[in-house]
């Protein structure tokens, strides 16, 4: 395989030609060995809040640090950077241990992401994300830990993905830029929430911000996870909850050097369960505005249109915020070979698994210095030239290519059907899909039992931990089926691409004032095993369209967007058929041939979606109405696989 390193810059392939993945970028030697953390500095926000920060600088051999200004990478954190910091120890040890992490644990059999991969993650370079990347810092930059207000060490009250908030977020970069062990130049980076405030700041275009390494963020954090379809999740009030325990844990040094300890304590006084009880009562309230999109909502999406700083998107098809996959990347306007989107198959906690083997692409915290390398100091690396889309196809390969979906992709409409397919025994009913309508109406009602917790949509709520649980939870999700109306395609006699965005178009009829639809769509091996490649959810009272904000091709609607306001309910009339469009995550996944495709519907998956008791009380009988006249059917957006666009590795 040839390097970037091994190549003379006239040698690298134009934009255009995309490296492959497994391409190493240097990140040149070690020229700093060691580092000096300055804990606890005080940062005074305009309205006389504190924020919490640590500095992480580059030293030399003698502990001595560097006085010459360097860029600065910041995270900023509702985690508690405290407590991360402690970790480093481990962090550290675990890092150095990759390689034999790689030996000891090889790839799973079945090549899907499943517990092995949990643990080979911990080899990748994720856990750099989560603290100073000492890859960086080593080669000449300095990192900035940020509590947001109201957790960790930080005075103030939560207010998570605020308006305030962001301004904190800005108010701390012009901070860190007027340091004099600052040169000006600024990146920011990090994993989840970290991500989130990276890809929000970059949003309002701070100067210096030059770079942004964003791991598994949203482009919509209300509809990726807390309004899914209209409907709650037991995550939120989980993480309220985690994050309310973290902030009650500072640092007690850090509160005495900034002396902030008098206003910290009356501040957690003051909120000690911050918006705890609030997000508890929409768990019982269906009309608390946490169950509408509002303008709450609107303010904690990124402005990605506005983005200036070169930035590196990285998602897994699994992870809880993987609607955002591609809706990331493909709203951002940057040049050539600054919009970068790497997407794995893997879960919200285990980014980079198998990262730096040979069979993957380089470690995260080396693609992470590489990049900044490029797009902070200018060095000509050539990770410009990757991708600028990078996936590991569900049941395929790593390739890459130029955009997504793939450009052979095509609409293709396949249509439930009340045949049984005879590949679904152990499904409440055993329907088919098929390329023509059935000739005739069929009604088909779903079964009253919940489906099981065993399922790999639980698996992804719970961000992949159940994957140690055996293959129940994330490869075979027949036991979930067990309680679902199923349909499935005859056997494939080649291999089948399946890219892009896909959409499930149900005729219904409920019996209550409303209903709830949980859609899993998945590809089924010969020996029965059926794993989820894409899902997505709709409450019938929120099916009502956003014309603008939904995406069409070839005349089919392929992105339906729901406005999930309060004035865009639309009532069920018990009784009365209705339609509605269930918008599924992206994906990209192989269907070898002799695998089937299958759509299973039911009507809930616990605790992914969390029904209120006053919600619950109001479903009763639902069914799906197979009307030729109306047909029911799943659009995606597919081509034969191995038709030679993408790059794979050599």
């Amino acid at each position: 395989m040839a390097h970037p390193q091994d190549l003379p810059a006239s040698a690298l392939p134009a934009h255009g030609a995309p490296l492959p993945p497994d391409t190493r970028f240097p990140i040149g030697p070690v020229i700093h060995p060691r580092i000096r953390i300055d804990r606890g500095l005080g940062i005074r926000m305009s309205d006389g809040t504190i924020l919490s920060a640590d500095i992480t600088r580059p030293a030399d051999r003698h502990g001595t640090v560097v006085a010459a200004p360097l860029p600065a990478v910041i995270t900023i954190t509702p985690y508690n950077k405290t407590l991360m910091t402690r970790a480093n120890p481990l962090i550290n040890a675990v890092s150095a241990l990759g390689p034999l992490v790689y030996r000891a644990v090889p790839p799973s059999p079945h090549g899907r992401a499943g517990g092995r991969e949990m643990v080979r993650a911990l080899g990748g370079g994720a856990l750099e994300s989560i603290r100073a990347n000492r890859t960086l810092v080593s080669r000449g930059y300095i990192h900035v830990a940020v509590d947001v207000r109201g957790t960790g060490t930080s005075t103030g009250r939560m207010e998570i993905m605020s308006a305030r908030e962001q301004q904190d977020h800005l108010e701390v970069l012009d901070w860190v830029r007027d340091q004099p062990w600052c040169n000006g130049d600024l990146a920011m980076t990090g994993i989840s929430y970290l991500a989130l405030t990276a890809l929000q700041t970059a949003g309002h275009r701070p100067a210096g911000l030059k770079a942004v390494f964003a791991l598994v963020g949203s482009e919509d954090p209300t509809r990726d996870l807390i309004l899914t379809g209209g409907t709650q999740s037991m995550f939120t009030l989980a993480w309220f909850a985690a994050v309310n325990g973290g902030k009650w844990l500072p640092s007690v040094p850090g509160l005495m050097k900034s002396g902030a300890a008098v206003r910290y304590l009356r501040d957690r006084v003051a909120s000690p369960f911050t918006r705890f009880t609030d997000i508890a009562g929409a768990m019982i309230d269906d009309r608390h505005p946490e169950h509408f999109y509002n303008a709450d909502a609107r303010v904690r999406r990124p402005q990605l249109e506005n983005f200036t700083a070169a930035t590196w998107i990285h998602a897994g098809w699994h992870d809880v915020f993987a609607r955002s996959a591609s809706a990331l990347h493909n709203r951002l306007q940057l040049p050539e070979g600054a919009a970068q989107l790497v997407v794995e198959d893997g879960y919200h906690i285990n980014p980079g698994s198998g990262f730096g083997s040979d069979e993957n692409p380089q470690r995260l915290d080396e693609l992470q210095c590489a990049f900044f390398d490029r797009w902070v100091k200018g060095i000509d690396n050539g990770i410009d030239r990757y991708g600028p889309v990078t996936l590991h196809q569900i049941g395929g390969d790593w390739v890459s290519r130029d955009r997504f979906p793939h450009p052979a992709a095509r609409v293709h409409r396949w249509y439930l059907s009340g045949q049984s397919s005879g590949a679904a025994p152990h499904a409440a009913t055993d329907g088919s899909l098929r390329e023509q309508p059935d000739r005739y109406p069929h009604r088909i009602r779903l079964p009253r039992k919940r489906p099981s917790i065993v399922s790999q949509t639980s698996t992804w709520m719970l961000m992949g931990l159940p994957t140690f649980l055996g293959e129940n939870w994330f490869l075979d999700d027949r036991t979930h089926e067990e309680s679902a109306v199923t349909f499935t395609s005859d056997a494939f006699d080649g291999d089948l691409l399946i890219s892009g965005p896909v959409s499930l178009h149900l005729r219904v009829l409920a019996e209550g004032a409303d209903a709830f639809w949980a859609v899993t769509v998945c590809d089924v091996a010969p020996d029965g095993k059926s794993a989820v490649i894409t899902r997505g959810a709709l409450r019938s009272t929120r099916r009502a369209l956003d014309e603008t904000g939904s995406g069409y091709l070839d005349g089919e609607l392929v992105t339906p967007e729901h406005p999930l306001s309060a004035d865009t309910v639309l009532p069920v009339k018990p009784g009365v058929p209705h339609e509605l469009d269930i918008d599924l995550t992206p994906t990209e996944a192989v269907l070898r041939a002799g695998h089937r495709l299958r759509v299973a519907v039911a009507r809930t998956s616990w605790p992914r979606y969390f029904l209120t008791p006053v919600v619950a009380r109001t479903i009763k009988k639902q069914s799906i109405l197979l009307d030729p006249r109306h047909p029911s059917r799943l659009t995606f957006l597919a081509t034969p696989a191995h038709t030679g666009i993408e790059r794979r590795p050599a």
